[in-house]
């Protein structure tokens, strides 16, 4: 199924994790890919991609930053003359008691979290008008249904990618562009397993310490569908989300998370 043949895709954050396994997918699906992050590792993605055959241009982008998004964008727009989706995956999480936690560590949850989504969705939004057309899908989080200990910060900046979303949603439903998120529960990332460590050693106490990947295990356990999601799951629920068979669907957070969080 090549759903995306030629479609022009943006992916943040898509050096690793779970917005490689989404550049991936729209590379399957016949897209054209334009893949940012801000780490250098981004051109090893474009590599591991442009061998399976995509059409890819990787680029070096600091979220935060609203001219290097701008001029992003504006370039994606004169390599391949428009965008079709934008997806906005970069985030970053840390993980404290609200007695350590820094302000320095708020800002930069928060920045790239909810703020890059913001600075992302403007300008894929600009580039998108003119053809009445588009679909954007932003990365929130199970955090952003039910804030959860010792991350204050990273749920307040998901809640936020939901209330960036639905208001986005409504002031662009009549002008052809959709604007959905993905809720994501546990997922087998590296991102993942920092968490393991970092809320096991918060989480431990005398009667019970967490070995590493206990926790984990003890929260999967949890899960309905007892296991972690695989990147690709989460791919394919945004590729859904991005294609003609969901124009009709706008403001929506879609859980991917093994029916952790049911509403």
């Amino acid at each position: 199924m090549r759903r995306f043949e030629r479609k022009v895709v943006v992916v943040t954050g898509a050096d690793r994790g779970i917005g490689l396994a989404i550049a991936e997918r729209f590379a399957r699906e016949g897209a054209r890919l334009a893949i940012a992050s801000n780490r250098a590792e981004i051109h090893v993605a474009a590599e591991r991609l442009a061998a399976q055959g995509g059409e890819v241009f990787a680029h070096e982008l600091d979220v935060t930053d609203a001219s290097q998004v701008e001029s992003f964008f504006d370039a994606v727009v004169t390599r391949f003359e428009g965008i079709d989706v934008s997806v906005h995956n970069a985030g970053v999480i840390t993980i404290a008691p609200l007695a350590s936690l820094e302000e320095c560590d708020w800002d930069l949850v928060m920045d790239v979290n909810a703020k890059g989504v913001f600075l992302c969705c403007k300008a894929a939004i600009r580039c998108m008008r003119p053809a009445r057309s588009g679909a954007l899908i932003n990365m929130a989080s199970g955090q952003a249904r039910q804030g959860f200990i010792y991350t204050p910060h990273y749920a307040a900046s998901k809640f936020g990618v939901l209330g960036l979303t639905q208001s986005l949603a409504k002031e662009f439903a009549d002008e052809g562009i959709t604007v959905n998120a993905i809720c994501p529960g546990i997922v087998e990332t590296e991102m993942w397993d920092y968490n393991d460590r970092a809320w096991g050693a918060l989480l431990s106490r005398d009667e019970k310490r967490y070995a590493p990947g206990e926790l984990i295990e003890e929260w999967i356990s949890r899960i309905p569908m007892k296991r972690a999601a695989r990147g690709e799951e989460i791919a394919a629920a945004v590729a859904f989300l991005a294609s003609n068979d969901a124009r009709y669907i706008t403001g929506q957070a879609i859980n991917v998370d093994g029916g952790m969080a049911m509403n």
